[in-house]
């Protein structure tokens, strides 16, 4: 039972890995409780679908500005100590925001100080996720490892998923928004700390007279003539753009549709947090990349289906049913689509290829949001996400159609990249070698 629950979670026997986990775990469940008070705040204070949407527009947007420097910047500077700036940085903003809920500077008439420290929250986020995701490979070290640290990375993200949402909604009955917001605050401590205990020395970085433009373009030009990076890229936009966003709505379902409050919508998420834990699990318990080309489409169709049910769903049970598979489904999606990105990708452009995948979900999220919470107040929260998910479905009945030709692009990509060991072929097809 040991031994199987230590190849289960074979990169927490690094020391690197260990400390981060401890201290991000932590931190992860204040940032849950802190996006489910977010959007109950934001609705109670304002019985407003498009300001639920504005809200999360400002704070992902920047990325598509400024994601593409930072992904060229990752390939040069100490992610480590940059780390360690954004997490400082995340602890500031939460902390003035808390202030000013606490003390009642944010009321009914005073709103936009939301709006502003949400576009300082994206700043902040388009720095730190492109840095956040080339620091994995830092602390394994090991690139045969990084499957299994991806997928150990996303069961630490929906533990706390699905603890967060639920402590969330109780805390918001039993004290306050700003109460959450504090303990947010307060939690980014222990991956403060967690960071100035991890030991890494990085190898220096010869000297480039190459200006950043031209380094962020060779990327989008490498990323552009690699299939399998495109396609995962375009079908990673897509459910951003038309599925994650089921996510703004949350609220709006919980209080108006199934007559709740903020625990509804708390349980709902945690719901949806135990599927998505359930699929880092699998994922972790795997021992190579096979087979992920055809589960990546087969879980975006099953998501799709998941959702018309869902939206239709006039039982509290029966939705925290099938937020267990949109949970399930939505994260094997992005973890898929991260171990495939990492592992196939060239060490010289992997900052520059994660920028695209951290900016193709952070640019398309606002995008998403903004559409659903103007849409539903149109048509209604129920019939946006049909309308969301059957976009969703048609994608992936084509994306069927590319399995094959996307299959022998890994492929290719792994010889090339030297990074035969996450698939474990012995022998490649004489059209795979490299000429």
């Amino acid at each position: 039972m040991f031994a199987k629950l230590k190849s289960l979670f074979v990169s927490l026997t690094i020391r690197n890995y260990r400390i981060f986990f401890m201290g991000q775990g932590v931190s992860l469940i204040g940032t849950w409780i802190q996006r489910t008070t977010m959007g109950w705040f934001v609705y109670r204070l304002t019985g407003s679908a498009f300001l639920l949407g504005l809200v999360s527009f400002l704070s992902m947007i920047p990325s598509v500005f400024i994601s593409p420097f930072a992904g060229a910047w990752a390939d040069r500077w100490n992610r480590h100590h940059t780390m360690i700036l954004t997490q400082v940085a995340f602890l500031v903003q939460t902390s003035v925001l808390a202030i000013l809920v606490l003390t009642g500077v944010i009321n009914k008439n005073v709103q936009y100080p939301i709006l502003i420290l949400a576009a300082i929250q994206g700043i902040i986020d388009a720095i730190d996720a492109p840095i956040r995701q080339n620091f994995v490979i830092d602390l394994v070290a090991k690139r045969s490892m990084l499957p299994n640290a991806i997928a150990t990375n996303s069961a630490m993200f929906n533990g706390a998923r699905l603890i967060g949402p639920a402590v969330g909604g109780f805390l918001i009955i039993m004290f306050s928004e700003g109460v959450c917001f504090a303990i947010n605050a307060i939690s980014y401590i222990p991956v403060i700390i967690s960071l100035f205990f991890i030991k890494i020395d990085y190898p220096a970085v010869a000297r480039t007279k190459e200006s950043t433009i031209k380094k962020i373009v060779a990327g989008w030009k490498y990323s552009w003539h690699s299939f399998p990076i495109r396609f995962l890229i375009a079908n990673l936009a897509v459910y951003t753009l038309f599925g994650m966003s089921y996510a703004t709505l949350m609220p709006i379902f919980a209080k108006d549709i199934l007559h709740g409050n903020s625990s509804t919508q708390g349980l709902l998420m945690s719901t949806a947090g135990i599927g998505a834990l359930t699929g880092s699990m699998i994922l972790a318990s795997l021992k190579n990349i096979r087979g992920m080309s055809l589960r990546l489409i087969v879980t975006g169709m099953s998501f799709s289906i998941a959702l018309v049910c869902f939206a239709f769903s006039g039982s509290l049970w029966l939705s925290m049913f099938l937020m267990l598979f949109i949970g399930f489904t939505m994260m094997m999606t992005m973890a898929t689509t991260n171990t495939l990105i990492q592992s196939t990708v060239s060490d010289s452009m992997r900052g520059r290829v994660i920028s695209l995948y951290t900016m193709s979900f952070s640019s398309m999220s606002p995008f998403g949001s903004l559409l659903v919470g103007s849409l539903s107040s149109k048509i209604g929260a129920r019939y946006t996400l049909l309308i969301s998910a059957s976009i969703c479905f048609v994608w992936s009945i084509y994306g069927l159609k590319l399995v094959p030709q996307f299959s022998r692009g890994i492929m290719r990509m792994l010889v090339l990249s030297k990074n035969t060991d996450v698939y474990r072929v012995r022998k490649f097809a004489p059209e795979l070698r490299v000429r």
